[in-house]
């Protein structure tokens, strides 16, 4: 069972990892009207800008340890393992789900980050 809970939030997590190629500090904004002649040099600082804001956060490291310790509780609840494996197997699973929620958090403000810088650069960005 312990095998199993670890497979699907590894699994859950890639899947949310390669579903975010365009968003984060990729994202490229909407634009109400002309493209203007600075719109590729402004948009490869504005998201170099953004991915300044790394993922290994204070935010993103809390929501991992608050994932494991809850993880890890109900793992102990767990009547197919010993104490042991499932508050280990909990804990791990609860990190992965906890980090991964906090890798998403951070790829919306990348792309904030992104609007704001462009729109910032005189750029007419609906989102």
């Amino acid at each position: 069972m312990k095998n199993l809970k670890t497979l699907s939030a590894i699994v859950v997590v890639a899947m949310a990892a390669t579903g975010c190629a365009r968003t984060g500090a990729n994202y490229v904004p909407t634009v109400d009207g002309p493209v203007s002649s600075r719109w590729s040099a402004d948009l490869a600082q504005c998201q170099q800008l953004a991915r300044r804001h790394g993922f290994a956060n204070a935010q993103t490291r809390n929501a991992a340890l608050v994932g494991a310790g809850i993880g890890a509780v109900a793992g102990l609840a767990d009547d197919d393992v010993t104490d042991t494996e499932g508050a280990v197997g909990g804990a791990v699973v609860g990190a992965l789900v906890g980090g991964g929620a906090g890798m998403a958090a951070r790829q919306g403000e990348r792309r904030e980050i992104v609007i704001s810088c462009m729109r910032g650069r005189g750029h007419r960005v609906v989102g």
